[in-house]
């Protein structure tokens, strides 16, 4: 459904205001939103640590009051269409007029969704790489790890689990740092002989992983685009979940029947029973095929993002860099595998790997 100026309670939304009559960007706050985004994407870090943040720097939340913040009120913000500058309407509805009592709505009413309905905080790519992040860090769980800009990203090639930072030497002279596998002196397996590494160490890897792989920039955003075209072309899957809608339209009509003629008919049990079967597994068949394309489908389209935001982000990136740069490693950068030889893998968002 496309429409414009669809009213909502702009009130509940951080930077958003009502002017003339017309719902506005409220820059002031509009600031606050950004910034959310940026720390959850480009930083790393979680909602809840977003909150503690904003807390101590006494920000309002969108109530107006500064103690409020909570890692709920920061995953609406994250996950609300209304910042990218749509609008999904009748969320919630009032299920008794006498009482006036509002309940969510789980499609008991008709739902609308409204794109372009007023002016977007977020654009809407940043928007959704975020819907896809949050996904990512959900799939990985107590694993992810917003304690600096390398958790969940550094991955030991001997057994695959990600590395964390590590206090050595504390409350000496000899303090330190270092980023070592998690799981190296776990119970019940072979010890990882991966390396311990220091923040310089890894950060110059990278430097010069990037550099060599700016060589080739125009090579990879023509390459990236090519993938971004194929990654686009859903069409084959489109039609097979449509006819997989179809097959389980007609099961679904052919075990009404079953039932209803068995209802009417003395109708032999056992054979009964065998034709009811075939055709719940029938369906169930066709219904896990279905689910299992829409994931495919799904699964494409987020590569298809992740490959369009990393063409955005190369094409402005500087061609040579000769310090870190913090920006670039969280947008550019999937994962960096830590070798036994110290060497690192920096796999980008691309796919495209080099070894450092």
């Amino acid at each position: 459904m496309h429409k414009s100026d669809v009213s909502f309670a702009y009130k509940r939304f951080l930077g958003y205001k009502k002017e003339d009559g017309k719902i506005v960007i409220d820059e002031d706050q509009a600031v606050i939103v950004r910034m959310i985004y940026r720390m959850f994407l480009v930083e790393g870090k979680t909602p809840t640590g977003i909150a503690n943040y904003l807390k101590s720097k006494h920000i309002k939340t969108p109530t107006g009051k500064t103690a409020n913040w909570t890692k709920n009120t920061v995953n609406s913000i994250l996950t609300n269409e209304k910042y990218k500058g749509d609008a999904l309407l009748q969320k919630t509805y009032t299920e008794n007029y006498l009482d006036h009592k509002i309940v969510k709505n789980n499609r008991q009413i008709p739902q609308y969704y409204v794109e372009n309905n007023h002016p977007a905080i977020i654009d809407r790519d940043m928007w959704e790489l975020v819907q896809v992040e949050m996904k990512r860090r959900d799939n990985l769980g107590a694993k992810y790890s917003a304690t600096d800009i390398f958790s969940s990203k550094l991955v030991c090639a001997d057994c695959g689990g990600f590395y964390g930072k590590k206090k050595w030497h504390s409350n000496t002279a000899y303090e330190r740092f270092i980023h070592q596998c998690n799981r190296k002196f776990e119970k019940g397996k072979d010890k990882c002989t991966t390396p311990n590494l220091k923040d310089n160490e890894i950060k110059h890897k990278f430097i010069e992983a990037y550099n060599i792989t700016m060589q080739d920039k125009k090579r990879i955003i023509d390459d990236t685009n090519a993938m971004i075209a194929l990654l686009t072309d859903t069409a084959q899957l489109d039609n097979q979940i449509d006819d997989l809608f179809d097959e389980m339209v007609v099961t679904t009509e052919l075990i009404n029947k079953l039932i209803k003629d068995n209802s009417k008919s003395n109708m032999d049990q056992d054979e009964y029973e065998k034709k009811y079967i075939e055709l719940t597994k029938r369906y169930e068949q066709a219904k896990n095929r279905q689910e299992e394309l829409i994931d495919a489908r799904t699964n494409k389209k987020a590569q298809e993002l992740n490959m369009k935001t990393f063409v955005a982000n190369l094409s402005k990136s500087e061609d040579k860099i000769a310090e870190w740069n913090e920006s670039i490693w969280m947008l550019l950068v999937k994962s960096a595998v830590i070798h036994r030889d110290e060497s690192i893998t920096f796999k980008f968002n691309n796919g495209k790997e080099i070894r450092s």
